[in-house]
C-alpha cells in the first residue's frame, strides 16, 4: 500500500486524467455533494496525480468569463430591487390581453426577454407569482360569474311573477312577494358559500351536491388546462431566452470559455455573433412552442385566441385584465432608479454589439493595441458604476416647490424599497450584489476549465478522439444530430453545466479528428444541453413550476417531448441554413491547427 501510494503520480497520465474525470462526473449525475464542491475534485486530485500543477489548476478557476458573469449580476441585482423586472412583465401582458391563448402568448415574451439577461432560475421566480395571481383571479371570477349568473335568474322570474300578478292585489302580498325575493338572493349567496367550501373541502368529504366538481382546487377540466399550459410555457420560454445571450445560462459561459480557451486564434465568438445566430432560433421555438402547448392544453381554436374583438371577450377576461392593470398601478410612476437601471441595461447591450461586430469596425478599433478589452470589460466597468450612482434623484435650485415635493417622496418610497436611510446609498450595495451572485456555479464553471485543461495535457482528449474515427465515414450533420440526441437525453437526468462541461472537450476532439469545424458540433450540442425540460429535475425552472402542483410529471414528460423536439429541429435547421455563412463551417479553420501546434509545443 506504501509503495502504491509512493508512485501514485507514475501512471498514464490519460488514465489518471480519466480518472478524476469519472469521479468529477459521477458526483455531478448522482449530486451526493453539492455542484460546487464536486468541482473542486480537480483542483487537488491533479496535483496529486501529477497532471497539473497546484498555480495551474488554481488560475482555471476564475476566468474573462467570471468578470463578464459579475458584471451581468450586478445589472440583474438592480433590475430586481428596483422591480423593473415587474413593470416590463406586466407591461408585456397587459399588451396581451386576458384571452387563455394570447395572455399564455404574453407571459412567453416576457419571460423571454427576461431570461436573455437575468438567470433562468431568477426568471422563472419572478414571473410565477405574478402568473399565479392572475390564473387565480381567473378561477376566483368563474365562481363569481356563476354565482351572478344564478342571482339574475332568479330575480327575473320573480319580476315576471310580479308583472302577471293582479295590480289589485293588496299590498300584504307584495310584500310577500318582495320576502320572497329577497329569501331567493338570500339561497343563492348561501348556495355560492356552499360551492366555495365544497371547493375547498377534500374529496370524500362532500356529498350534499350531486353534481361532482372537476376538483377540489379548480372549477371546471377548461381552467385547469389553462392553469396546466400557462405554468410549463413560463419554464419552457425562460429555456428558449437564455439560448439567445452569452450570458444567458451557464451552460452557454461554458462553451464560450473553454472554446476560447482551446483556440485561442479564433475569433468567431462573441456576443454579436452568438446572438445573430441563436435569435432566429429562439423566435422559430417561441412561435412553434406556444402553438404546440395551445393545441396540446387549449385546443386548436387559434381564431378565437387570435380575434382582437372586445365584443368576444369575457367577464373573466375582463377581470383578469382589471387585476393585471391593479398589480401594475401600484408600482407607481416610472422612478429614477428603474431609469438609470434600464439606461445602463441599454448601453451594456449596445458596447457589447458594437465591441467587434464583424461587418464594420467596432469601438475597440479606436484603441491602439488590440484585443485587450473583451465583453467582460463593458459588464465589470458597468457593473462597478452601479456601485457608485446614488439612488436618489439629484435635486437642483431650479426646481420648483411642487416638483421638489414630488420628488422627495418619490425619493422617500425609493429609500423604502433598498431599506437604506442613507439619502446618498448607491443603486445597489454588496449585500444586493450577494443576494444574486451564484457562486456555485463559478465554481463549477472553474471545475468545468480545470477538467479541460486536464484532459489536453495529459492527451486524454487525443486519445478519446482516436476511438472515434469509425464515425469518419458519416456526414457532418449525422455527426451533430446524434451529438445533440445524446446531449438532449443526458442532461434530462445531470445538471445542465456538469453534461456540458464533461462533452464539450470529447466533441471537440471528435471534430478535430474528423476534420469538422468544431463550432459545428459545439454550438448544436450546447443549446441542445439546454433542452431540459421533461422532468422536474432536470433544473430549477422546471422544479419551481412544478412546485405550484398545477401539473403532473406526466405533463411535463409529455409537453416537453415536443419542445424537445422543436428546439433539436430548430437548431439544426439553423447550423445547416445561416450558421454556416456566420461561422464559416464549410472549411476546415486554420486556428486548430494552430491552436493544435500551441498545445504541443
Amino acid at each position: 500500500m506504501r509503495t502504491s501510494c509512493m508512485h501514485l503520480g507514475n501512471g498514464q497520465p490519460e488514465a489518471q486524467c480519466a480518472y478524476v474525470l469519472i469521479v468529477t462526473a459521477v458526483y455531478w449525475v448522482s449530486e451526493a455533494v453539492p455542484l460546487g464542491a464536486a468541482a473542486m475534485v480537480p483542483a487537488f486530485l491533479f496535483p496529486l496525480f501529477g497532471v497539473l500543477k497546484a498555480s495551474e489548476v488554481a488560475s482555471e478557476y476564475f476566468k474573462d468569463t467570471t468578470l463578464l458573469l459579475i458584471g451581468v449580476i450586478c445589472l440583474a441585482a438592480s433590475i430586481e430591487k428596483w422591480n423593473l423586472h415587474k413593470r416590463i412583465a406586466l407591461r408585456m401582458v397587459m399588451l396581451a390581453g386576458a384571452k387563455p391563448g394570447m395572455l399564455v402568448l404574453g407571459f412567453m415574451c416576457c419571460t423571454v426577454f427576461l431570461s436573455m439577461w437575468l438567470s433562468n432560475t431568477s426568471t422563472t421566480a419572478m414571473v410565477m407569482p405574478i402568473a399565479e395571481a392572475v390564473l387565480q383571479q381567473l378561477i376566483n371570477t368563474s365562481l363569481e360569474s356563476d354565482v351572478e349568473l344564478t342571482v339574475i335568474t332568479d330575480t327575473d322570474s320573480i319580476e315576471d311573477a310580479y308583472t302577471s300578478s293582479d295590480s289589485h292585489k293588496c299590498e300584504d302580498e307584495n310584500e310577500k312577494k318582495q320576502l320572497e325575493l329577497i329569501y331567493l338572493k338570500e339561497n343563492a349567496a348561501k348556495k355560492n358559500q356552499l360551492d366555495q367550501k365544497m371547493l375547498t373541502e377534500p374529496e370524500g368529504q362532500n356529498q350534499i351536491n350531486p353534481i361532482k366538481e372537476y376538483s377540489s382546487k379548480y372549477k371546471t377540466k377548461h381552467d385547469h388546462m389553462i392553469c396546466k399550459c400557462l405554468s410549463l410555457s413560463i419554464t419552457y420560454a425562460a429555456t428558449i431566452g437564455g439560448l439567445m445571450t452569452i450570458t444567458g445560462t451557464s451552460t452557454n459561459l461554458i462553451f464560450a470559455e473553454q472554446f476560447n480557451n482551446r483556440y485561442p486564434e479564433s475569433r468567431s465568438i462573441n456576443f454579436g455573433t452568438w446572438f445573430v445566430f441563436s435569435f432566429p432560433i429562439a423566435i422559430i421555438m417561441l412561435v412553434l412552442t406556444w402553438i404546440w402547448m395551445h393545441w396540446l392544453f387549449l385546443g386548436c381554436n387559434f381564431k378565437e385566441t387570435c380575434s382582437l374583438s372586445k365584443k368576444r371577450k369575457t367577464k373573466r377576461e375582463e377581470m383578469s385584465e382589471r387585476r393585471i392593470q391593479e398589480e401594475y398601478e401600484k408600482l407607481g410612476p416610472f422612478s429614477y432608479p428603474e431609469m438609470v437601471t434600464g439606461i445602463f441595461f441599454v448601453l451594456m447591450t449596445l458596447l457589447w454589439f458594437t465591441r467587434e461586430p464583424g461587418f464594420v469596425p467596432g469601438w475597440t478599433s479606436l484603441f491602439e493595441r488590440k484585443g485587450y478589452r473583451t465583453d467582460a470589460t463593458v459588464s465589470i466597468f458597468l457593473g462597478f458604476l452601479l456601485f457608485l450612482i446614488p439612488a436618489k434623484k439629484p435635486s437642483f435650485p431650479c426646481y420648483g416647490k411642487m416638483n421638489g415635493d414630488e420628488e422627495s417622496a418619490k425619493d422617500t418610497k425609493n429609500l423604502n424599497i433598498s431599506k437604506d436611510p442613507n439619502p446618498l446609498a448607491p443603486l445597489i450595495n454588496w449585500k444586493d450584489f450577494q443576494k444574486h451572485m451564484p457562486w456555485e456555479i463559478v465554481i463549477l464553471v472553474g471545475g468545468g476549465y480545470a477538467l479541460a485543461a486536464g484532459c489536453k495535457v495529459s492527451g486524454l482528449s487525443d486519445w478519446i478522439g482516436r476511438q472515434m474515427e469509425p464515425m469518419s465515414n458519416l456526414p457532418a450533420w449525422a455527426v451533430t444530430l446524434i451529438a445533440c440526441l445524446l446531449v438532449s437525453v443526458v442532461t434530462e437526468f445531470a445538471s445542465n453545466p456538469a453534461t456540458i462541461t464533461v462533452f464539450l472537450p470529447i466533441l471537440s476532439t471528435l471534430s478535430e479528428t474528423l476534420q469538422i469545424n468544431p463550432l459545428y458540433t459545439l454550438i448544436p450540442a450546447t443549446m441542445c444541453v439546454s433542452f431540459a425540460v421533461m422532468l422536474p429535475v432536470g433544473n430549477p425552472p422546471n422544479a419551481i413550476v412544478f412546485s405550484y402542483g398545477h401539473c403532473q410529471i406526466q405533463d411535463m414528460v409529455k409537453a416537453g417531448f415536443g419542445v424537445n423536439v422543436i428546439g433539436v429541429v430548430a437548431v439544426m435547421l439553423a447550423i445547416t441554413t445561416w450558421g454556416f455563412p456566420l461561422f464559416q463551417l464549410e472549411h476546415f479553420p486554420d486556428w486548430v491547427s494552430t491552436s493544435n501546434t500551441t498545445r504541443g509545443l
